[in-house]
């Protein structure tokens, strides 16, 4: 397990989940859109941005999650502080990245 901390894959890894998300996110409102699409009068309190927000809540507990772990291990693992604390770091420009997309999409009606 403790290898598994310090993998280099963490260094990237929260960039990786964030374009992940993007990626499903916006293929999911297409496909949401073009099969049973909301009403229009109903704007941004529609069923499909209520599942577009529950899965961006997801993934950015992940991200939030991980940042912790890595911070938290750098404070046991002296001889990987540094590539554990870059690990901490990318995780929560991939959260910041992950909410400021998801509460921009949340407020815009899903098919305008």
């Amino acid at each position: 397990m403790s290898r598994l901390r310090v993998h280099p894959l963490h260094s990237i890894l929260g960039l990786v989940i964030w374009s992940l998300w993007f990626v499903a996110l916006y293929g999911a409102q297409g496909l949401g859109c073009a099969l049973a699409p909301p009403a229009p009068e109903d704007g941004a309190a529609t069923w499909l941005n209520a599942l577009l927000g529950g899965f961006t809540g997801l993934t950015l507990l992940l991200l939030l999650g991980l940042a912790l772990f890595s911070w938290r291990s750098a404070a046991t693992n002296s001889s990987q502080r540094f590539l554990l604390r870059l690990a901490a770091g990318v995780h929560l420009v991939g959260a910041a990245a992950t909410a400021f997309i998801g509460l921009t999409l949340l407020g815009l009606p899903p098919c305008a």
